[in-house]
């Protein structure tokens, strides 16, 4: 696989998880394992935004 199809693939896996993460929050009824997921969900989102720029060959990332 080359290196654009892995980061690809990886970058797919961090919004597949974000997905499942704010899947699970709404699920749970304990509002700060709530906000806890939806947090994390949040900076996987942010991460996979700002890898998929670098990969595109955007070199200033989201902040």
């Amino acid at each position: 696989m080359s290196a654009t199809g892995e980061s690809h693939g990886r970058i797919q896996q961090m919004r597949d998880k974000a997905q499942e993460l704010q899947a699970a929050a709404e699920r749970t009824g304990d509002p700060e394992e709530q906000k806890r997921l939806r947090e994390k969900a949040r900076r996987l989102l942010s991460l996979s935004e700002q890898e998929s720029g670098m990969a595109s060959g955007d070199i200033y990332p989201a902040e």
